[in-house]
């Protein structure tokens, strides 16, 4: 039986620390499906790019890896895991802040559905500072955000600025 992990997020940008992640996954899994979600129904963020964007810009960006799968949903994460046949989600620590939301969140997955494990990751240390939030927030200041994102997202902030 393959082993299929789900790494689930906005990735409104995707940043080099969640390249980072992808690749290090990618190696434990049989398959890792980014899965990007669709913040229609979520009011409290808003997104720079498109479901659309997002979903063509990861694609390009891991388009020579077999083992990774894009693609966007807007069910209950749980749910969509399931519907993938997979059992794990992957999911990023960059500080310990980052970790009672994180634990909250999969403490909830665990009693949606107790066959889903959450499996934290940390970026490499030269990735742990950068948030999707800080990336726009500088892109849109005109600040050099060449150092946190791949080609693929600085091609998408000169088309959209």
């Amino acid at each position: 039986m393959k082993k299929i992990a789900i790494y689930p997020g906005s990735f409104d940008p995707i940043t080099n620390g969640h390249i980072d992640l992808v690749h290090r996954a990618s190696k434990v899994f049989d398959k890792l499906i980014i899965a990007i979600a669709d913040m229609s129904q979520n009011s409290k963020k808003k997104p720079f790019f498109s479901l659309e964007e997002r979903l063509k810009i990861s694609t390009k960006i891991f388009k020579d890896n077999p083992k990774i799968e894009v693609i966007t949903f807007n069910t209950l994460l749980v749910d969509f895991v399931k519907s993938q046949n997979a059992n794990i989600i992957i999911r990023g620590l960059r500080a310990v802040s980052d970790f009672e939301y994180e634990f909250q969140l999969a403490g909830m997955n665990r009693q949606l559905n107790d066959e889903i494990e959450t499996l934290f990751m940390t970026p490499a240390e030269q990735y742990a500072n950068i948030s999707s939030s800080l990336v726009k927030e500088i892109a849109a200041l005109n600040g050099d955000v060449s150092a946190f994102v791949p080609n693929e997202v600085l091609i998408a902030f000169k088309k959209s600025l």
